[in-house]
């Protein structure tokens, strides 16, 4: 991998990661076209630079992470609906390890999930109207719960773990505003804990970080920051204005190319 894979490579994850069009769909493809997918070191790369995307969450609500002192009481209660809504992927991850690992081959699962999440958002915003008038919301406990088995819908390559977790917000009488907020906090140990595990994975397996594979990773954490950044902001305020119904389209654009390239026989290697 060169340090421009690894720029293109960041700017696709900053896209994509919180926006519901699944950031794995468009891994494959980038990673593949510039034929580096089936490096070793690119899939650890795809799930360590999540960090830097991590880190654009706490940037952008850090008041939400580091709250006053005479906060202490909401900030427990934020963290431990955290840490109740990462507990299903947490658990159901490691017991199905070996069945989301046989899914993690299948490029074509990729591509059918991405056009059925597709369709379905083409009506998400007229099934959940009625959300958008209710206000001042707090997510509860039972709330943040059924939010977290909704993430484990994403275990499926090519369902994006945004698009499970704003849908689940949805279900449960948020706002898409309040929905979005929340899947990007539960992203946070989502997303660290992947990211420990992977480079843990990459490590144990033989693989070395030698001073060309620490500096792709921190470039790619850097450019991941700044375009995650970008992209959280711009889509709270799409998401807001004007729905789902777009991000629909594209996903079933992109669902499409990727299933015509694969029974094509043009090669994609999931990552």
């Amino acid at each position: 991998m060169s340090i421009l894979h690894a720029i293109i490579l960041a700017i696709i994850e900053g896209l994509t990661e919180f926006l519901p069009v699944s950031s794995t769909g468009h891994m494959i493809v980038g990673s593949s076209l510039m034929g580096i997918a089936a490096d070793p070191f690119t899939k650890m790369f795809t799930v360590a630079i999540q960090f830097g995307a991590i880190l654009s969450v706490i940037v952008l609500y850090w008041k939400r992470f580091l709250p006053e002192k005479n906060s202490l009481r909401t900030a427990f209660a934020f963290y431990t609906k955290l840490l109740v809504a990462f507990m299903p992927a947490a658990v159901l991850g490691f017991m199905l390890n070996d069945f989301i690992d046989a899914l993690l081959e299948r490029v074509d699962v990729v591509g059918y999930m991405l056009i059925l999440g597709g369709v379905l958002f083409l009506f998400v915003d007229r099934l959940f109207s009625k959300n958008e008038a209710l206000l001042d919301q707090q997510v509860t406990y039972p709330s943040a719960l059924k939010i977290g088995f909704f993430q484990t819908i994403a275990m499926v390559p090519g369902v994006s773990r945004s698009a499970a977790t704003i849908i689940g917000g949805l279900t449960q009488r948020l706002n898409k505003k309040t929905a979005a907020e929340f899947s990007f906090f539960l992203a946070v140990p989502t997303m660290f804990a992947a990211t420990v595990y992977k480079m843990l994975k990459f490590y144990s397996e033989g693989g070395t970080f030698g001073s060309n594979e620490v500096t792709l990773l921190v470039i790619g954490n850097v450019v991941a920051f700044i375009v995650a950044i970008l992209a959280i902001k711009s889509f709270i305020n799409f998401l807001t204005r004007h729905g789902f119904k777009l991000f629909g389209y594209y996903r079933i654009v992109v669902g499409a190319i990727i299933l015509m390239l694969y029974y094509l026989g043009v090669g994609l290697t999931i990552l």
